[in-house]
């Protein structure tokens, strides 16, 4: 990536990214808060599923599944990632483990697209301020160790008692902190679009613009605005992407009425962003993962086509 002065160069002025609605019209009304992530050549997709998916398998007094499982189903399902989120490691977990896990996906033609923690950086400073930013920095070495180059993060929570602009101030230094190590350990951290304050595209463009490291990005989650049309904010996020993670619908403001992704115009958001890089399906619907992964991932290589 860019260095953060480097990143600010060149389109300060330019319009948002294009989206593709029936025909291709252009959104022009937003202005980037940073530069986009500057990519080489033609927008590459490579696919990856998110462990997240089989959470109900891999969780449990008796899990059904281990990660090493989920690697091999990855690996049947033909894809070029995976994601093993952090949730369904053992505790402890050892680097023994992890050179484990990484030589299997080696030998099965697999990356490790990334990891993800649920971090919380909204904390004022005291013991579980602390803690968190540890968890974060003890799987930015566990990144390393797998071959990740990257990790979903979220912001965290405002606190009772803190007011919203000191509440960013806290997120963006606890974010800021953890990029530094990161960036020690050839480690990325991608920000989550994932309520609170990072709910609206607004909320996560203040972070795209306060964050100053060339270690961080959004993680694009296109489940996770709730608007009637959520394809809007992703196209103005989407030049800032590091990783995507796709949800199989979407929902408006009340989040009770669930509409299919509209996968082609998710495509088109993503290749007019020129972005390069993982595409990982995360399910998080009531089917059997097992069943219904390989279905859907068939549907997103062809629509991303």
């Amino acid at each position: 990536m860019l260095s953060n002065s480097s990143r600010r160069s060149f389109l300060q002025s330019c319009a948002a990214a294009a989206i593709t609605v029936g025909g291709l019209q252009r959104l022009t009304q937003h202005a980037p808060a940073i530069s986009p992530i500057e990519r080489n050549g033609i927008p590459k997709f490579k696919f990856s599923l998110a462990a997240y998916s089989y959470r109900n398998l891999l969780t449990g007094n008796s899990p059904e599944l281990t990660l090493s499982d989920f690697i091999v189903d990855c690996a049947n399902m033909g894809l070029e990632g995976t994601e093993l989120t952090s949730y369904y490691f053992p505790v402890p977990t050892s680097n023994s483990y992890l050179r484990e896990l990484k030589h299997q996906c080696f030998q099965f033609g697999l990356g490790v697209s990334g990891t993800a923690v649920g971090n919380d950086f909204g904390f004022l400073p005291g013991k579980e301020r602390d803690e968190q930013i540890s968890m974060t920095k003890a799987w930015i070495d566990r990144a390393e160790v797998l071959g990740a180059p990257v990790i979903r993060i979220f912001a965290g929570k405002q606190k009772p008692g803190v007011n919203p602009k000191h509440s960013h101030a806290l997120m963006v230094e606890g974010i800021e902190e953890c990029c530094e190590y990161a960036g020690l350990h050839g480690v990325h951290l991608a920000l989550e679009n994932h309520g609170g304050p990072t709910a609206t595209v607004d909320g996560m463009l203040e972070f795209v613009q306060d964050v100053k490291s060339p270690w961080f990005g959004v993680n694009l989650d296109t489940g996770n605005f709730y608007t009637e049309d959520p394809y809007l904010d992703l196209a103005r996020i989407a030049p800032y992407s590091l990783n995507v993670q796709v949800k199989v619908v979407t929902s408006d403001e009340a989040r009770e009425n669930k509409r299919p992704t509209d996968f082609r115009r998710l495509g088109q958001i993503l290749r007019d962003a020129n972005y390069r890089g993982y595409v990982a399906l995360e399910y998080e619907e009531e089917g059997d993962p097992r069943q219904e992964c390989p279905k859907y991932l068939d549907i997103i290589r062809e629509s991303f086509a």
